[in-house]
C-alpha cells in the first residue's frame, strides 16, 4: 500500500472528487483560439547539392533537408516557400545567385546547403541569405557522421531561430516514462521523438521527471529503496543523488536559474509544497494548510510558483510568492483542475480539467483572464508541457487506446503522437 501512495496528483486527489459536477467558469471568460497576428518568414530551401559519386553525400543531403524542412515548418516562424515554386525560377548555382529571381516567388530568406564528403564523414556547408539586400547573414560548417545528421538539420534550425531573436528548441529533449520494457523507466527523445533512449534500469517504478534548465539534470521520483524518494540524474554523467527521502516525495521542478528545487512531500503528514537549494540541501515549507498542496510549477522570473491545491474544497490552481507568501486562487469553478505548466513568457498557465469525466487541456491567460481550450476529444489528456520557445506543448493522452505523447501547437493546431511503444506518460520538456 505505501508502494501505491502517490504516483501522481491524481492519486492525491482522485478519493476527493469523484462525483463530477456541470463545469463552469463564472468569472473567467472562455474562448476556442489565440492569434499570433505575425506573419511567417518566407524561407526558401532547395534541394542540397552534394558529389554525385557519394553515397553517403546523398543520404546526408537527403536526411539533413528533409529533417530541417520538417524543423522549420514546426517552428511557426518561418513558412517554407512550395518546392514547386522552384521550377518557375532558374537551377540553382551556390557559386552565383540570382537573388531576383528567388524575390520572384516571394522568397526573404535563401538557404543554400552543399555537402561534401571525406573519408568516413561527410563535411556540410550551409549559407543562410537576405534575398532582398542581397548579402550572406550566416554561414556554418559542420562535420558529422551519419548517426548525427539529424543532430546537424537541428542544429541549423536553431541558427535560423536565433538569427531573428526566437529562443531555440530544437536541440533540446523530452524526458518522458515508459513501461515499453516492463517496467516503468525513465527515457529520453528528441524533439521531434526521435532517438527515444532508456535513461534508467532497476526493477522498481520511476515517475514525474523534470529536466533542469541546462539540460545536464533530471529530478524524478522513485521507489528504488522502496519508498517514493526524490532523486537526481545526470544522464550524461552516469550519476544519481537522492535529494529527497522522508515521507513521499513527487513532483519535483527546477527554478529557472536551477539553484532550487521545489517539491512535494508529505514528511510532516500532510501533502505540502516545499523548496531546496538543487542538491536538496536547506529544505523549507512553504505551504501551510490542512488541504492537499502539490504540482508546483515555477514562473520564468523564479519569483512565484503555481500549483494546485483543494483548499476551497475542489483542485484549484493557485499561484504564490516563492517564498509561500500572497496565495491566491487563480482559476474559479469546475471540479478538477490539476498540473499547471507555467508558459516561458510567463503570460500563460496550461492546467488539466475534468469535464464531464473527460480530461482535456486548457490555457488561462493571466493577463487577460481568458481560459482557451486546447483539446477536445473523448480522452484522457493530461499533463502538460511548455516547449522552450512557448509555442507548443507536449501531453499524454490516451486518444489512440493506449497512453502516449503527443505534441500540440498552443492554439490548439497540428496536434503529433510522438511515441508508440509501450505506454508512454509525464512527459516534461525544459523550457
Amino acid at each position: 500500500m505505501k508502494k501505491l501512495a502517490i504516483y501522481s496528483l491524481t492519486f492525491l486527489l482522485a478519493l476527493l472528487t469523484l462525483t463530477a459536477g456541470a463545469w463552469l467558469f463564472p468569472q473567467q471568460e472562455i474562448v476556442l483560439t489565440i492569434r499570433e497576428g505575425v506573419p511567417a518568414i518566407s524561407l526558401a530551401l532547395p534541394p542540397f547539392s552534394y558529389e554525385a559519386s557519394a553515397t553517403q553525400a546523398r543520404e546526408a543531403a537527403d536526411t539533413i533537408h528533409q529533417v530541417l524542412s520538417d524543423d522549420l515548418r514546426y517552428s511557426r516562424v518561418f513558412t517554407l516557400v512550395p518546392r514547386e515554386h522552384l521550377n518557375y525560377i532558374r537551377p540553382l548555382n551556390p557559386k552565383e545567385i540570382f537573388f531576383k529571381d528567388w524575390e520572384s516567388i516571394q522568397t526573404r530568406i535563401l538557404v543554400v546547403g552543399e555537402i561534401s564528403h571525406s573519408q568516413n564523414r561527410i563535411i556540410f556547408e550551409v549559407k543562410v541569405y537576405d534575398v532582398k539586400s542581397e548579402r550572406m547573414i550566416l554561414g556554418k560548417r559542420y562535420q558529422a557522421e551519419p548517426d548525427v545528421y539529424r543532430l546537424v538539420a537541428h542544429r541549423v534550425a536553431d541558427e535560423l531561430m536565433k538569427l531573428y531573436g526566437e529562443k531555440p528548441f530544437f536541440t533540446s529533449k523530452i524526458v518522458f516514462v515508459s513501461n515499453r520494457d516492463g517496467n516503468d523507466e525513465l527515457y529520453m527523445m528528441d524533439y521531434d521523438g526521435a532517438n527515444q533512449t532508456r535513461l534508467t534500469f532497476n526493477k522498481w517504478r520511476d515517475y514525474m521527471p523534470a529536466w533542469s534548465p541546462d539540460q545536464r539534470a533530471i529530478v524524478f521520483t522513485s521507489y528504488r529503496a522502496g519508498n517514493p524518494d526524490l532523486y537526481l540524474l545526470y544522464p550524461y554523467e552516469g550519476k544519481l543523488i537522492a535529494v529527497s527521502t522522508r515521507g513521499t516525495n513527487f513532483s519535483g521542478a527546477f527554478s529557472p536559474d536551477g539553484k532550487k528545487l521545489a517539491f512535494c512531500s508529505t514528511r510532516d503528514g500532510n501533502s505540502e509544497i516545499y523548496v531546496a537549494n538543487a542538491d536538496g540541501s536547506n529544505v523549507r515549507r512553504i505551504t501551510f494548510n490542512s488541504a492537499i498542496d502539490t504540482a508546483p510549477s515555477w514562473s520564468p522570473t523564479g519569483r512565484e510558483i503555481a500549483f494546485t491545491s483543494d483548499r476551497t474544497g475542489t483542485p484549484q490552481i493557485y499561484l504564490m510568492d516563492a517564498e509561500g507568501g500572497n496565495v491566491r486562487k487563480v482559476s474559479f469553478g469546475g471540479n478538477y483542475l490539476d498540473a499547471p505548466a507555467w508558459s516561458p513568457d510567463g503570460e500563460r498557465i496550461a492546467f488539466v480539467s475534468r469535464v464531464d469525466n473527460f480530461f482535456d487541456l486548457y490555457i488561462l491567460n493571466l493577463k487577460t483572464n481568458k481560459i482557451t481550450k486546447l483539446t477536445e476529444t473523448s480522452a484522457r489528456n493530461e499533463s502538460p508541457s511548455w516547449s522552450p520557445d512557448g509555442r507548443h506543448l507536449i501531453f499524454s493522452s490516451n486518444m489512440s487506446g493506449s497512453i502516449q505523447i503527443y505534441s500540440i501547437d498552443y492554439d490548439g493546431s497540428n496536434l503529433r503522437r510522438l511515441t508508440s511503444q509501450g505506454e508512454n506518460k509525464l512527459a516534461n520538456w525544459t523550457n
